[in-house]
């Protein structure tokens, strides 16, 4: 293992040596540095690509994944998840890889993607469950620096995919990565990936904390809700909707705005999106399709 290897595993979270691990590689410079990484950290690890069949000779950046995994000496699978261009798409491909992926699959995002996901939350509206950002669970390459996952293939030898969808300002996501982090980091005079991705890791302590004293508040009591502090209120709100609606993502800031209108008797119901609404009837709240 060199210096260079050494440093940016000290800054990682894979489990201990000896421990079983599925990445999730599709051929680009982070997950190839997942792969890397993990497998110099002593871990058992098994390479899963997913094929979406979106753009021609797709099929073929398998075969990267599994000669990057052979000679890692990792296992190797492979999966199809295929999706139609439109609307939506990166959220559908999403949803799709991991539908096909192992539940405690291991993924290459790094600080970049953090500070671009919490932009993108932001933007949205979101509460604190979206400035915390990417959950640190099973992402053990989030205190990395995309351009460290380059450096690192481009040292041992690999050649990642190159991605064009990266590119299409199509996506906010890129817009945000090409357009807007560079903005700020003109304006802040400074590399701002670091900071927002520290005002994540702190907001979302706060979160957790949030998340804990909430537990105490049945959320279906209009009354309770409106007594209880309108932080811990909010909070009991998001859990209740999110587990409930079975949704991927608790509902906005603005929407929780609304159905605070309805706890405090303001209104009668609202549509929280996904084709909900949160109704009250006495007291009582619920939910309705």
């Amino acid at each position: 293992m060199n210096a260079q290897t050494s440093d940016l595993l000290a800054r990682c979270t894979f489990p201990p040596a000896g421990t079983a691990v599925d990445c999730a590689v599709s051929g680009g410079p982070d997950s190839l540095a997942l792969l890397v990484l993990a497998t110099e950290a002593g871990c058992r690890v098994t390479a899963w690509h997913v094929d979406h069949g979106l753009r021609p000779g797709s099929a073929d950046e398998a075969d990267v994944v599994a000669q990057a995994a052979a000679r890692w000496s990792a296992a190797f699978e492979a999966r199809t998840a295929h999706c139609q261009p439109g609307p939506n798409l990166e959220a559908r491909a999403r949803a799709a890889r991991y539908e096909v992926l192992p539940p405690t699959v291991l993924t290459g995002h790094t600080a970049d993607d953090q500070a671009e996901t919490v932009l993108l939350n932001l933007i949205r509206g979101a509460g604190p469950d979206g400035l915390a950002g990417i959950d640190p669970a099973r992402r053990p390459l989030l205190a990395l620096r995309r351009h460290e996952t380059q450096a690192l293939c481009d040292a041992v030898g690999l050649v990642p995919v190159q991605d064009p969808s990266n590119l299409d300002p199509a996506h906010r996501r890129n817009r945000i990565r090409h357009e807007l982090l560079p903005l700020l980091c003109d304006i802040a005079q400074r590399d701002v990936v670091p900071i927002i991705a520290r005002s994540a890791g702190l907001m979302g302590g706060i979160r957790d904390l949030l998340d804990e004293l909430a537990a105490a508040i049945d959320p279906t009591d209009a009354k309770a809700v409106a007594e209880a502090p309108e932080p811990l209120a909010q909070m009991a709100l998001r859990r209740w909707i999110q587990q409930e609606t079975n949704a991927e993502h608790p509902p906005d800031a603005a929407a929780i705005e609304r159905v605070m209108a309805v706890v405090r008797n303001e209104a009668r119901s609202t549509e929280i999106g996904g084709g909900w609404s949160v109704t009250r009837s006495s007291q009582r709240l619920g939910l309705q399709r």
